[in-house]
């Protein structure tokens, strides 16, 4: 009785077992099978008894299974664990995964019985696996910069062709420019294709082209997707479906002639926001439909991009909001003047929100001088661009006060503790903390002597090029950067040729030339062509330099060539400390200006030249000297040895003098007083026309 009970236990564990079991003979001919196999198989197990694997199941690879039942039979060692694929008549449509376990059966006296097949079916198992892994993947792939045709190029690569034979992803326009999303109701909600990834080429012919908009019929399933948000899975897709036999697009009928035949429609959502669609489609060369399993795996992984797609989008908002803040305080055009001929050019970067730290300022001065400054700032973003506002506003008013560049570099580094100080006792001192360790470069050029005078808070010197095509570095002191309590400022003085370039830069350029030998050379040979105008040679430089930048390092680059003001346009006098003096040299000025075709100025010019030679006789010291320069305008100097500042007031009327400085202002365009080595100068300009 107890062997018999032996013997029911068995048989029910062997019936009822949810392994499938299977039992093979010698010749690998299957002998007894259980009913778990029969459900796996889907084949009734009596058709398979006494059959060999490979005559009944050819879509188990079952050529593969004998021979590694072969192999356990004659060694005797067991395989454990072992995964293969294939497709059983119950499921043909549909790739199952099964975990097999093969043992040797011997009798008690060591011959070999046969060999049995343990089968358990873990394709469910195996696809989760599968999919966690590709989700993985994925989510290391998707979002690697903040550019938004890439995250969505990067969710296309994801998608094919483990999960489609074709993606499409379409974004809403203002998520492309970086603007929020439309609503649904609210205005345009046009969708442009801006990624798409095919199992191979042949499936794009006759598709959209990327960039190209779409626009799809309200029937349609996408249409329905981004109007109310919700996915949608088709599992069969042919002309017989309304929405496709109603569509007069021939792109449509292109999807069909490519053989699809199950798609899904998947919503870019995040934030509550539908940002665009993810189109995904399966043809002839994968016969499986979409199942419920695959949308729900595909949301998960388009919302997880969907996130990095919208920050992208808002990085895109930021640094175009920042670069045109940034570039609308650089000079976006220079007014012509006889001192230089200015050309500019300013790459923004590309791996931060716009707004990096160089900058650039062309500055007129008087006696027809020019400011040029240059310089980099240790930030980026919208702190880079708050930084540009506080040392383009500060070197614009110290340049006013015609400081020699020396001086504007030592009053700008005394300001920069203020300022941080200042923000300190507000609370807040990120952004003027970023002014510790800017870089300035700061030079102005004169017409008429030719000479450049120059001077650098730890900025790299300009590069000089002369008309014969020699080109070297300044060789100017480089000094510490601002805020960093250097108290000297060395300058330097250079003479330059008339049809010199002086070209200045920010730091990145320095950094990719020093990169790239070949880079040199060609740079060294941009900059010797004099023959090229400055703008032509400014954006060749740039294009050559743009390749070579780091993606965090924008480019500026300032370019002048110098002219000359000749003696047929200045008059120099140098005058006696007499009052008597002051009527002749009134006469010396109208016969000049009578010379240069100017004598409707002549009364102005010498009410001009009288008071400021009185006032220069009267509070100055010798030498005086008068000077006349014509320029774009008509500038009258007078400079003396004296250190005294002059004042502007308004006289009572019982007062003898007092209005010498008031009268200058009224009969001049712009006056002011500069100040040098030997003492001041005081100017003061008039239009060529009179009004």
């Amino acid at each position: 009785m107890p062997h018999e009970v032996d013997l029911a236990m068995l048989d029910a564990l062997f019936t009822q077992s949810p392994i499938g079991v299977a039992v093979f003979d010698t010749q690998l001919r299957l002998v007894r099978a259980n009913p778990a196999l029969e459900r796996i198989h889907g084949v009734p197990n009596a058709e398979l008894l006494g059959h060999r694997l490979s005559e009944v199941l050819p879509g188990l690879d079952a050529a593969a299974i004998e021979s590694r039942l072969a192999r356990v039979l004659e060694t005797g060692q067991s395989v454990v664990g072992r995964e293969h694929r294939g497709r059983t008549p119950a499921d043909p449509g549909r790739d199952h995964v099964w975990m097999t376990s093969s043992f040797a059966l011997t009798g008690q006296d060591g011959r070999r019985l046969g060999v049995t097949d343990l089968v358990m079916d873990v394709t469910d198992r195996h696809r989760a696996r599968e999919r966690l892994a590709l989700l993985d993947e994925a989510s290391a792939r998707i979002g690697t910069t903040l550019d938004v045709r890439r995250t969505a190029q990067e969710l296309a690569d994801a998608l094919v062709p483990r999960l489609a034979d074709l993606a499409s992803i379409d974004l809403l326009d203002d998520v492309v420019m970086g603007e929020a999303a439309t609503p649904p109701g609210a205005g345009n909600r046009s969708l442009r294709l801006v990624a798409r990834k095919a199992a191979h080429p042949g499936l794009t012919e006759g598709l959209r082209l990327l960039g190209e908009r779409q626009e799809f019929r309200p029937d349609s399933p996408h249409a329905q997707t981004l109007s109310d948000g919700q996915p949608r899975l088709l599992t069969a897709v042919g002309p017989d479906v309304d929405w496709v036999r109603n569509s007069l697009d021939p792109r449509t009928q292109a999807m069909l002639a490519h053989g699809t035949h199950s798609m899904m429609v998947v919503p870019l959502r995040a934030r509550d926001t539908v940002l665009g669609l993810a189109h995904l489609y399966r043809t002839a060369a994968c016969p499986d439909a979409f199942e419920p399993d695959d949308l729900v795996f595909v949301q998960e992984l388009v919302a997880r991009a969907a996130v990095c797609v919208d920050n992208a989008r808002r990085y895109t908002h930021e640094r175009a909001a920042a670069v045109t803040l940034q570039q609308s305080m650089l000079p976006r055009s220079v007014p012509d003047q006889s001192a230089v001929e200015v050309a500019h050019e300013y790459r923004p970067a590309h791996a931060h929100a716009g707004g990096s730290g160089c900058w650039f300022d062309v500055i007129p001065l008087s006696g027809a001088r020019v400011a040029l400054a240059v310089g980099d700032i240790p930030a980026t973003g919208v702190e880079a661009v708050a930084c540009i506002g506080q040392i383009c506003s500060a070197v614009r008013t110290l340049a006013q006060l015609d400081l020699a560049p020396d001086e504007v570099l030592a009053r700008f580094d005394d300001m920069v503790p203020r300022l941080v100080e200042r923000e300190h006792t507000a609370g807040s001192a990120a952004i003027s903390e970023k002014l510790v360790g800017a870089t300035c470069l700061y030079a102005v050029y004169d017409p008429i002597s030719r000479r450049c005078v120059m001077a650098s808070a730890g900025h790299p010197p300009p590069i000089v090029s002369d008309p014969a095509g020699q080109v070297h570095f300044a060789a100017l002191p480089s000094n510490e950067p601002l805020g960093l309590g250097d108290p000297v400022f060395e300058p330097h003085e250079i003479e330059l040729t008339e049809g010199s370039t002086l070209v200045l830069y920010g730091r990145s350029l320095l950094a990719a030339r020093h990169a790239d030998r070949a880079l040199q050379e060609r740079l060294s040979a941009l900059f010797a062509q004099s023959g090229l105008s400055p703008h032509d040679i400014g954006q060749a430089v740039a294009d050559a330099v743009a390749p070579h930048l780091a993606a965090e390092d924008d480019l500026a680059l300032l370019l002048a060539r110098t002219r000359s003001l000749d003696a047929a346009h200045v008059a120099t006098w140098d005058l006696p400390c007499d009052p008597a003096a002051v009527a002749s040299t009134r006469s010396l000025v109208a016969r000049r200006l009578d010379q240069w075709g100017l004598s409707q100025l002549t009364c102005t010019t010498e009410l001009i030249v009288s008071e400021l030679v009185t006032n220069a006789i009267r509070y100055g010291a010798p030498p005086i000297r008068l000077r006349l320069i014509l320029d774009r305008m008509l500038i009258c100097e007078v400079s003396d040895a004296g250190s005294t500042a002059p004042h502007i007031r308004r006289a009572a009327t019982v007062d003898e003098g007092g209005r010498g400085l008031f009268l200058v202002a009224e009969c001049s365009h712009r006056w002011g007083t500069r100040y040098d080595a030997t003492g001041k100068t005081i100017w003061a300009e008039q239009p060529l026309l009179s009004p």
